[in-house]
């Protein structure tokens, strides 16, 4: 005997739709690719909000983490432990030795930055050995645009994450040249180009900033590096040799964050 007031049976063409898309955002996540909210919302076909509810319920349970460029990836409840957000003091203990290396090698204040927002944030560094040097900044932020290590970061960011970031458009700084989302873009295109980021004379007259990303889990920026030295000591012919230094630490930072994984 039929009941009117009933639903039909659930098959495989009727989900339970919030279920569902919690499932088919689970299914994408193990998939390896880390997405933002916006690009979840494209995949799942919703409105950035539900993408943002999805992803935050997920989370909440361990089966999405958010990392340090706000992109989520597979959380410890799918048995990615390894791809748990890494940790300004893990980055930092990671980065000590290498950046002492560093400075050694060119005698210029070098520095460890992270992405907070459309802002750089000095985490760590060491200063100059010279009388004429560039002061350390810890704790200090300034818009990403404008530094060498931030352009670094910036240029791996997906074309609607760095339209998401400015969508306000670029906040004013004195120094810098670029004043449009535009302008940003084409920069940044030279700058994937070329592997590392430059600031001649963008954060403030007188310095020259060159910088390079750190990556996790073999592709992930988790932060950059940058050497920044007074214009007067810099030469255009030393420019491969310090982007050469700059690699070799990025890549030793690597190293020990992936020996830190391993062992734990």
């Amino acid at each position: 005997m039929r009941n009117d007031g009933a639903s039909a049976p659930l098959g495989p063409s009727a989900p339970l739709g919030s279920v569902d898309k919690a499932l088919q955002l689970i299914l994408l996540l193990r998939g390896g690719q880390p997405l933002s909210v916006k690009e979840t919302a494209q995949r799942l076909d919703v409105a950035p909000s539900t993408a943002h509810r999805l992803l935050t319920a997920l989370s909440r349970r361990g089966f999405a983490a958010q990392g340090s460029d706000r992109r989520y990836r597979p959380g410890p409840s799918l048995g990615e432990t390894a791809q748990e957000p890494l940790t300004l003091g893990r980055l930092r203990e990671a980065a000590r030795e290498p950046l002492g290396a560093l400075h050694a090698q060119v005698g210029e204040t070098v520095q460890l930055m992270i992405l907070r927002g459309g802002n750089i944030q000095f985490v760590d560094g060491i200063e100059g050995v010279e009388n004429l040097r560039v002061g350390l900044r810890l704790g200090d932020q300034m818009p990403a645009f404008c530094s060498s290590g931030g352009k670094a970061l910036l240029a791996e960011l997906s074309p609607t994450d760095l339209e998401e970031l400015y969508r306000g458009g670029l906040p004013p700084w004195p120094s810098s040249p670029l004043t449009t989302l535009a302008q940003l873009k084409r920069h940044l295109t030279e700058t994937r180009r070329v592997g590392f980021g430059t600031n001649f004379e963008e954060t403030e007259r007188g310095v020259v900033g060159l910088g390079v990303c750190v990556h996790a889990d073999g592709a992930r920026p988790v932060g950059a590096i940058t050497i920044a030295m007074p214009r007067a000591h810099y030469h255009e012919d030393d420019m491969g040799r310090y982007v050469a230094a700059l690699r070799e630490c990025a890549q030793a930072i690597e190293d020990r964050l992936r020996a830190r994984r391993t062992q734990g």
